[in-house]
């Protein structure tokens, strides 16, 4: 069974996305801290608008739920098993 992200989970995820890690090296920074949560990178132009959990400067930040058959984004931290980083388009 996948567990929920923790609010310590969040907030160490977000430090790291303040740090500038999201573009290098954040994959590999998150799962050795996180290796239970799933993570997925996309173009910000792929989520159709869904509104993000957190927007950060160079990424919005999606969380995403696999509680059931399909997964779906969340907005419900405590629902959460992994991560959608949504990566703006340079100079947008």
């Amino acid at each position: 069974m996948t567990m929920a992200i923790t609010d310590s989970e969040l907030r160490q995820i977000e430090t790291l996305l303040a740090a500038g890690t999201a573009n290098a090296g954040f994959a590999a920074e998150f799962r050795r801290h996180f290796p239970g949560l799933s993570l997925t990178r996309c173009a910000a132009s792929d989520m159709n608008g869904e509104p993000p959990y957190r927007h950060h400067p160079h990424f919005d930040l999606h969380l995403v739920d696999r509680s059931d058959h399909c997964w779906r984004l969340t907005a419900e931290p405590e629902r959460a098993t992994g991560i959608v980083l949504a990566q703006h388009k340079a100079g947008a």
